[in-house]
């Protein structure tokens, strides 16, 4: 009879830790931002009891992002739920293969397939990027605060508009020829959330990229900076994400 007790009490031990909650949610910014964007959306999910870090990306290369947010990822505790924002959609494509990441949410992002690089994606899609140039050392900036207003953040309050303009990291060019080596989407469950009033990334082509790798899709009339001028929008959805991939 004690077997029989132990042997059922360990069967519903062993149900429950299957079905423990998801907690964990690590956040990666794309180009011409930095963690302190995802302020909002941090202070929403933890309102609903998530643990959630930030990734600092240094925006030096593909391989230094994934490498950052691989670092942040060992150290969570449990299972996390992964997000990325335009350009660090390939980050999270590459970084969500780590065992821990149950499901990526992309928000208006990049994603690349196995083999292939943002600018591979770019001109797989017949989009490209006009108009940014690197500097003279390779990096890309978008610093003016009218243009980055005009391009990344449309329905963002100028006066926080020109802070996310001058908090931006800006992106070395060669980011963009960085090659992901197994797309983490072919294994992992995604959600994307398309913006459709975006002068960064079409919302088409968003549209298309969701598609491809059969994603779960949310829309919302924003800019490209939802996670700014939407983030109860993002929180929500990553707040479902976290709760479908459990089961």
């Amino acid at each position: 009879m004690f077997g029989l007790t132990a042997s059922l009490f360990t069967a519903t031990s062993e149900a429950k830790e299957v079905q423990h909650p998801i907690k964990n949610v690590v956040l990666v910014h794309g180009a011409f931002a930095d963690g302190s964007s995802w302020s909002e959306v941090i202070a929403a999910l933890q309102r609903k009891g998530y643990h959630v870090t930030a990734v600092q990306n240094p925006l030096t290369s593909l391989a230094d992002d994934v490498s950052a947010t691989r670092r942040v990822l060992a150290r969570q505790s449990g299972d996390v739920i992964l997000v990325g924002h335009s350009y660090a959609g390939a980050v999270v494509t590459e970084a969500g293969n780590a065992d821990n990441v149950k499901g990526i949410v992309y928000l208006s992002a990049l994603v690349p397939d196995s083999g292939e690089s943002v600018s591979d994606l770019l001109t797989r899609l017949k989009a490209p990027m006009d108009g940014l140039k690197p500097d003279n050392d390779g990096f890309i900036w978008l610093d003016h605060p009218a243009a980055y207003r005009d391009v990344m953040a449309g329905d963002v309050p100028e006066p926080r508009a020109r802070i996310l303009a001058a908090t931006q990291v800006p992106i070395s060019a060669s980011a963009f020829a960085g090659k992901v080596s197994h797309a983490a989407w072919y294994d992992k469950p995604t959600w994307y959330l398309v913006t459709e009033d975006d002068h960064a990334l079409k919302t088409p082509v968003q549209r298309t990229l969701a598609q491809q790798i059969g994603a779960r899709v949310t829309t919302v009339k924003s800019s490209h900076m939802s996670l700014v001028s939407h983030p109860a929008v993002v929180a929500n959805l990553i707040d479902r994400a976290a709760k479908d991939a459990q089961h």
